[in-house]
């Protein structure tokens, strides 16, 4: 098989398994958005988005184009403090400050936005709950949901709905600025996402090559799709389809070559009719299958190296890209491509969350417009989310997943807000079109 075809093989489960959790996380926020937000009593609240300009329906596009210039300026002047600093603590080692720190922000966002969040609910559907329940409630979501984000254990879909529910607890507040700080922004760092993973020296490359050297992962905020198998014996034994978790399948190829060979040694004992086995065949077979399955532990354990904060995106290799190679570089190692495809079988693409919450934040502010915008945002964000993922696959390096998404999802709301919607409502009222 060419090699092109391994990578159209896994790239349409990889996608999936990616643009699922974000067309749930946009679908939701669009949701809280179309449930709460009232322009007659919109606030604006004072983050670090707009320290500097506070805007204003009196003042002037002028006005409110150089005070969002600004602020988006000192925002990514701050991220990239921040993302400078996390590089600086991770290159000497003070890996569990960033481990601490990363816990400490979940539980602020699921305390803090996140009870914020569910007041409001509440309030707005008057939904009959006392305090003492909504307290023991939140208390618990909050303390799960700290302790899965960055856990290593547990159930994956628990942490992968843990991630989801983050990204729109944060996504909900972005959509509280003001517009035009808004798209100015979201410009902003689609910009800083591609000089920050692809520029010599910017400071999301730097911390994937340093945890690349070192082999390990970073303590971020990273959304992972691959499946929910028990990293033990029935994790490597399970079908096909209860690995196909989050569009990422796993390879059975292991646990096939253990059963055949073990098969094996049992008919060749049965046609020499030695009744009294001696085990020592089955034995070693029995002790090459438990080093595969420490292989696979450890392999799964560790993690693709991923930045912290979010906006990046990374392909692990696919089971059929590795037998492709191994094919290539001769039978000699058939029997390894094959113990090592059981455990890359469970290793899936990565995205950060900062991908999730800035794609919602646009289709969210899209929904404070019209449905119409809504969906030519979310057509767009997708396209470029599945465009990135190819040149993923064909770069085989780490790439930043907001410019093409960004770029496409603001180019298709003002075409459709100025174009588009005009030509629809004006056709529909004089009867050409319904």
């Amino acid at each position: 098989m060419e090699p092109g075809g391994s990578i159209l093989e896994s790239i349409g489960q990889e996608i999936i398994g990616v643009m699922s959790p974000v067309s749930i996380c946009m679908f939701l926020v669009v949701l809280l958005v179309y449930s709460l937000y009232n322009p007659a009593t919109a606030t604006t609240i004072r983050t670090a988005a707009n320290l500097v300009y506070m805007e204003s329906p009196t003042d002037s596009t002028s006005q409110k184009l150089e005070g969002s210039l600004l602020n988006a300026v000192v925002f990514v002047i701050l991220i990239a403090l921040v993302t400078f600093l996390l590089v600086l603590l991770y290159y000497y080692n003070c890996t569990k400050f960033l481990v601490y720190y990363t816990r400490f922000a979940a539980f602020a966002v699921f305390s803090s936005m996140g009870g914020s969040v569910l007041l409001s609910l509440i309030q707005h559907f008057n939904f009959p709950v006392d305090v003492v329940t909504f307290c023991v409630l939140h208390f618990n979501f909050t303390i799960v949901g700290t302790l899965c984000v960055l856990s290593s254990g547990g159930p994956i879909v628990l942490k992968q709905s843990y991630m989801v529910a983050l990204g729109i607890i944060v996504a909900a507040w972005f959509t509280k600025l003001p517009e035009w700080t808004t798209w100015v922004l979201l410009v902003a760092l689609a910009i800083y996402d591609l000089v920050a993973v692809l520029a010599p020296g910017g400071p999301l490359k730097l911390l994937v090559e340093l945890a690349s050297s070192r082999d390990e992962e970073l303590p971020a905020l990273i959304y992972e799709a691959r499946p929910t198998a028990d990293m033990g014996r029935s994790g490597i034994r399970g079908s096909s389809l209860g690995l196909l978790v989050g569009g990422v399948m796993g390879d059975n190829s292991g646990s096939n070559s253990f059963e055949v060979e073990l098969q094996a040694v049992l008919r060749n004992e049965d046609n020499n009719g030695n009744e009294n086995r001696d085990g020592e065949s089955i034995i070693n077979v029995l002790e090459n299958e438990s080093n595969e399955i420490e292989v696979v532990e450890e392999d799964v354990g560790e993690s693709s190296p991923l930045i912290g904060g979010g906006s990046l995106v990374e392909r692990l290799p696919s089971p059929s890209e590795r037998r492709n190679n191994d094919n290539a570089n001769g039978s000699s190692r058939e029997n390894e491509g094959q113990r090592e495809d059981g455990a890359e079988g469970l290793r899936g693409l990565k995205l950060g969350l900062g991908d999730f919450i800035f794609y919602s934040v646009l289709v969210g502010r899209a929904a404070m417009y019209d449905l119409m915008t809504v969906y030519a945002c979310y057509l767009a964000i997708i396209s470029g989310l599945g465009c990135t993922l190819i040149l993923l696959a064909v770069c085989r390096h780490a790439l930043p997943a907001l410019p093409i998404s960004i770029t496409l999802g603001i180019l298709f709301y003002f075409l459709t807000r100025l174009l588009m919607e005009p030509f629809v409502v004006g056709t529909s009222t004089s009867l050409a079109m319904f």
